[in-house]
């Protein structure tokens, strides 16, 4: 029987719950951020330096809802 925030949606199901979606952002992030470093720090305003950046935002971002959410629910838990 699912709790009343996940009978909601399917995103706030999985929000701060799926620990192989949190790892596998925090190794794309990992992988993403010293490349874009590596390769287009000194070019930014190239298409591939602008495509990668975002990409690494957008990884960074998810994660970090990721675990702003489960930190919450952390906090927030009802002792049984």
């Amino acid at each position: 029987m699912p709790c009343n925030q996940c009978t909601d949606s399917v995103f706030k199901q999985k929000i701060g719950r799926c620990k192989r979606c949190m790892w596998q952002l925090t190794l794309l992030s990992l992988v993403t951020w010293p490349l874009w470093w590596y390769c287009y720090a000194d070019t930014p305003k190239t298409v591939e330096s602008i495509a990668l950046l975002f990409f690494a935002v957008s990884f960074s971002g998810l994660l970090t809802l990721h675990l702003l959410v489960w930190t919450y629910r952390t906090l927030t838990q009802q002792e049984p």
